[in-house]
């Protein structure tokens, strides 16, 4: 299907109204929709929370009578299905929407094919592949989490130009500028959950909350921002109960991933603090990953941002278990053998064996740079 250059500034359009529902929608996709008619926007809407409005519903309401004989471009395929709201096929169908043009189709079973056959069979006009790899970018960690059951990780560090998070007394503060650590804010609002070891816990004593103080979105969407679940691997239960993160007036629960011969006594310690304790399996003395990440998985979480420290972070790259990663690089040169890598654990025996960055991006952060890619 050979689509205008007006098709492509349309479905653009759509993406970056998709993307405005980014930490919010979890563990709906984002999707964005934009209707128009002789070549004029009429209505546009996205996806703003989880429970709400489809995109599709939000830009039909905006346009009323105007979306009869429009075409209505749409990121991902319009639901058929009863869920937490009506089918979005039925509201284009009695909108009397002439032509949909959608840029990748669900891979849900319940809907995958199913909402553009019901439109064709109606009578609508559906061309599909619009912009497919964008908008499978754009909503990549729920690809993985529908087609796997998985979450998607992404690993985050900040080092120094050659690759030290710390130096040899610990001090990391702040090793990166105002504006890398804004975007780290702005990741973690992104993700459902964010995951440090013990380690980091007891070296910085963090929060973990989405810190964007002050702002807040447009068009009435509320708050900029939301903390997400906060995760720590903690086989032997060391997390003192005074830590931060156990005492935080945050919407967004604490977990503890810890083994199964913990103690029961700090297990109940931490419950009467509102933390819920995970007992996992263990794996050389320590939580093992891949069955903390199908339990992950199971609770809906789509997408873990790992914070570290380097142990923690090696042992996911070990494993290949890390999708994406985002290291910011201060131009500083630390420069001692005793300082803290960005990345431990075992590493790779062999050159040829390494993991090897894909799709890299790099961009300017204020002093800072940040490469990002996937594995």
């Amino acid at each position: 299907m050979d689509f205008s250059k007006a098709d492509v500034r349309y479905m653009q359009m759509a993406l970056r109204l998709a993307a405005r529902g980014a930490g919010w929608v979890s563990p709906n996709p984002m999707v964005g929709a934009v209707v128009v008619r002789e070549g004029r926007v009429v209505g546009r809407g996205w996806h703003r929370h989880y429970g709400g409005a489809h995109a599709e519903v939000e830009a039909l309401r905006r346009a009323r009578t105007q979306a009869r004989g429009a075409t209505l471009y749409v990121t991902l395929e319009p639901c058929n299905h009863h869920g937490l709201t009506p089918p979005c096929t039925e509201a284009v169908l009695k909108a009397e929407i002439e032509r949909v043009i959608i840029a990748t189709l669900d891979p849900n079973p319940r809907v995958t094919g199913g909402g553009a056959a019901r439109l064709k069979e109606a009578g609508v006009r559906v061309d599909i592949g619009l912009l497919e790899v964008e908008a499978r970018r754009l909503n990549e960690a729920w690809f993985k989490w529908v087609e796997t059951g998985l979450p998607f990780v992404i690993a985050k560090a900040a080092c120094s130009l050659d690759g030290r998070v710390a130096m040899p007394t610990g001090e990391s503060r702040w090793l990166t500028g105002e504006a890398s650590r804004a975007f780290g804010h702005r990741l973690r609002h992104a993700c459902d959950a964010i995951l440090v070891g013990i380690g980091t816990v007891l070296a910085d004593n963090p929060q973990l909350t989405t810190r964007l103080a002050g702002r807040r979105g447009r068009e009435g969407e509320g708050p900029r921002a939301k903390d997400p679940i906060r995760i720590v691997l903690d086989s032997h239960l060391r997390l003192p109960l005074n830590a931060c993160l156990l005492h935080l007036d945050s919407l967004a629960p604490t977990w503890i991933a810890t083994t199964e011969g913990a103690p029961k006594d700090k297990i109940s310690a931490l419950e009467d603090l509102g933390a819920e304790v995970l007992l996992l399996p263990e794996e050389n003395g320590r939580v093992a990953l891949k069955p903390l990440l199908r339990l992950l998985g199971e609770r809906k979480v789509q997408s873990l941002l790992v914070e570290g420290g380097p142990q923690v972070l090696g042992s996911f790259f070990d494993q290949q278990l890390v999708d994406k990663f985002y290291f910011f690089f201060a131009p500083k040169i630390l420069g001692s053998k005793d300082a803290y890598p960005a990345v431990a654990g075992k590493g790779a025996a062999y050159l040829k064996d390494a993991p090897t960055g894909k799709n890299l991006t790099i961009r300017r952060l204020g002093p800072d740079f940040l490469i990002s890619g996937y594995l």
